[in-house]
């Protein structure tokens, strides 16, 4: 590794676990390595994540954050960052979740592919995802940052496994050859208003594009993307702030709706 020695990695990695085990955010961890590189970062992440399954949960997939032009130009970066999804960052449509089992929570809406075949780059082709996707359902992801005040620089939130929290999927598969999902709409509810609205092309002008950046970077000896897998296409809006007693609600244009709510503080889940 560029920056960090194995030893290094396995300190910082410690931080951010106990931060989430603690529910206490930490000072940014390029605060006191500001020589952190993207590897590094990584490396971070697969630590936490080796952890997880080794205590015996199981990876089911994989969430993409920078997807848009804005956010990449804004952090000077020319391409996306993922992290992985755990079995346990689940849950049902509808569920009631507590806010208090967060740090600093966020929802957004994103498009959700369910993988009927393994997909693992060099080569894969748009084309290629098409063919592999076995439907795409309605989403929103709970994200959630380890990192105090989300002061994040790009080998914060990689190394802090994306920023990740929960996934609501919705209930409903739609073929994704069925629709130009460049120009699916969706409009976000919050207690009934709606607050947000976006379309497809928001992640890298087409979400099934993202699919593919990822096949391609998840070479070996790295897992790849494997049948049953969900990838979640990137944030469609811009990130809002969760509040006790919140309901979310998003409507997609075609591919139906998925809700999530969120009881008040300290209330049991």
């Amino acid at each position: 590794m560029s920056g960090a020695d194995s030893v290094t990695v396995g300190e910082l990695a410690d931080r951010l676990w106990r931060a989430e085990l603690d529910r206490t955010p930490i000072e940014p961890l390029t605060d006191a390595r500001p020589d952190l590189t993207l590897a590094d970062a990584y490396a971070i992440q697969a630590h936490n994540v080796r952890r997880r399954v080794q205590a015996g949960r199981a990876i089911r997939g994989c969430r993409l954050g920078r997807t848009s032009q804005p956010r990449q130009d804004i952090l000077g970066v020319a391409e996306p960052d993922f992290g992985m999804l755990i079995d346990d960052m689940f849950v049902d449509d509808g569920t009631v979740v507590p806010v208090d089992a967060f740090l600093q929570p966020r929802v957004v809406a994103e498009m959700a592919f369910l993988l009927d075949d393994d997909l693992v780059g060099p080569g894969v082709t748009t084309a290629d995802a098409l063919t592999a996707i076995r439907g795409v359902l309605p989403a929103l992801e709970i994200v959630d940052s380890r990192i105090t005040d989300w002061r994040v620089r790009l080998a914060d939130t990689v190394a802090d496994n994306a920023s990740s929290g929960r996934v609501v999927l919705g209930s409903r598969i739609t073929p994704a050859t069925a629709l130009d999902l460049r120009l699916v709409g969706l409009l976000l509810y919050r207690n009934g208003v709606a607050i947000e609205s976006g379309a497809g092309a928001a992640a890298l002008g087409n979400p099934v594009r993202c699919l593919t950046w990822l096949a391609n970077r998840l070479l070996p000896p790295e897992r790849g993307l494997r049948r049953g897998d969900i990838v979640l296409s990137g944030p469609l809006h811009r990130l809002v702030p969760v509040r006790p007693n919140d309901v979310f609600e998003v409507e997609f244009a075609h591919l139906g709706t998925v809700t999530v709510q969120f009881d008040r503080e300290g209330a049991a889940a």
